[in-house]
């Protein structure tokens, strides 16, 4: 499914291509560039993925935060890249977006959705418009941190969002109960759309979750109860070391973006990090870690 904006006179594209095998890593990479969407056309021995962009920023700044990404990935090349000219494709954007229920209680759904919503159905709300950032909730990795995060979560809990993109995860964090969220993202363009996310959309006081810019846990000297982040594996193991050092005594942490087979690998760094495996769960092909600091 191709999924584009509505407005605008067309949009940027760039495709990716792979050996067999590695599909989903290029949908991991389409997600995390802040891509509309994506399409396979994966022909002969090789996988490949044609990407979407809005065309309000320069092709060259989404080729940088592509090609930022696909350092960790150097079997990934890109094939070519171009302007695709706007089709009536509104309603098909629109419809790619259906309401979505993920764990027990939460329900991820666009904001136009929401005139169908019925409280009574006992599942809590978040309202994420698919923009450029990642974290619309469709996808399996951030999907298994929601489902952790009703588990792992307390009454009253200060966290922190790591790479927070579309802030999805500090929303379901306030709305399943906790006091206050730090949300980060090195993007500095990501500000803005949590914001509306969280504050328009969401109707989150704006005392409630607080977004800024920031590389991972660098100058963040706050203590928090819990620890969310969905960002790729190589950034996950470079800031596994400072975890344990902003987690209160008990403090929670849940990491995904990796795929299974990467999971097992990062499992295995705990201990020297202070951290104890608490439980895991697969989604798909990927893999959601909830773990605790040791005490």
């Amino acid at each position: 499914m191709v999924n584009v904006v509505n407005g605008e006179s067309f949009w940027w594209y760039i495709t990716l291509q792979a050996p067999k095998g590695h599909e989903e890593v290029l949908a991991s990479l389409a997600e995390a560039s802040g891509c509309l969407g994506s399409e396979d056309t994966s022909r002969g021995e090789n996988a490949q993925l044609q990407i979407y962009y809005r065309s309000s920023k320069d092709l060259g700044a989404w080729l940088e935060r592509l090609s930022g990404l696909m350092d960790c990935w150097p079997e990934v090349s890109i094939r070519d890249m171009g302007r695709i000219e706007n089709r009536p494709w509104h309603t098909e954007w629109m419809d790619a977006f259906p309401p979505l229920n993920v764990g027990n209680r939460l329900t991820v759904m666009a904001p136009w959705h929401s005139e169908g919503f019925s409280p009574s159905s006992g599942r809590i709300p978040l309202y994420i418009y698919p923009g450029s950032s990642f974290g619309t909730g469709y996808h399996e990795s951030t999907q298994s941190v929601l489902s952790l995060l009703e588990r792992a979560i307390r009454p009253g809990d200060v966290a922190a969002d790591i790479g927070c993109g579309s802030a999805i995860l500090s929303i379901a964090a306030v709305k399943l109960g906790a006091s206050k969220v730090y949300a980060r993202d090195l993007d500095p363009s990501v500000v803005d759309e949590a914001l509306h996310n969280s504050r328009d959309l969401n109707d989150i006081p704006p005392e409630k979750i607080a977004v800024e810019v920031g590389d991972l846990l660098k100058g963040f000297d706050r203590k928090v109860d819990l620890l969310m982040a969905n960002i790729l594996f190589e950034p996950l193991c470079e800031m596994l070391p400072d975890v344990s050092k902003v987690l209160r005594e008990g403090g929670r942490a849940i990491f995904s973006g990796m795929l299974i087979a990467e999971g097992e690998e990062f499992k295995k760094l705990f201990p020297s990090a202070g951290l104890k495996l608490v439980d895991e769960i697969h989604c798909g092909d990927w893999c959601g870690l909830w773990a605790e600091a040791s005490s």
